[in-house]
């Protein structure tokens, strides 16, 4: 079994900067394969905002592009997901989905518990 450990949002006024991270951590040997960060707001689906897998260059919404950056650290295990320049509109819970392989089970996507970003006028 993979948990899954987000932190860093909190309420920024807008043309701000937060940085959301997702630690993962297991009994078993894992590998982190690829990382994407959804949110959702209110009333609204959930979405896609960036992903990075492998080698890849990373994917962002185009709400989003220039805005933020997702990167990864493998010594620590560690996703994080750098929000600049925020809007009102970037206001929702936040997930980290990373899709991680362990020793003895297949690659899956785990889904972090979310956390909250409010960006105020």
């Amino acid at each position: 079994q993979v948990q899954l450990s987000e932190s860093g949002g909190g309420l920024v006024q807008a043309g701000g900067s937060l940085r959301l991270s997702c630690t993962a951590s297991s009994s078993s040997i894992f590998v982190i394969d690829s990382v994407d960060w959804y949110r959702q707001a209110p009333g609204k689906q959930r979405e896609l905002v960036a992903a990075l897998a492998g080698a890849s260059a990373a994917r962002y919404a185009d709400s989003v592009k220039g805005r933020f950056t997702i990167s990864r650290n493998n010594a620590k295990d560690t996703v994080s997901l750098q929000m600049n320049s925020l809007r009102p509109e970037d206001t929702a819970v936040y997930y980290c989905a990373p899709m991680i392989r362990t020793a003895v089970l297949n690659a899956r996507t785990y889904w972090g518990q979310g956390t909250q970003v409010t960006v105020s006028p």
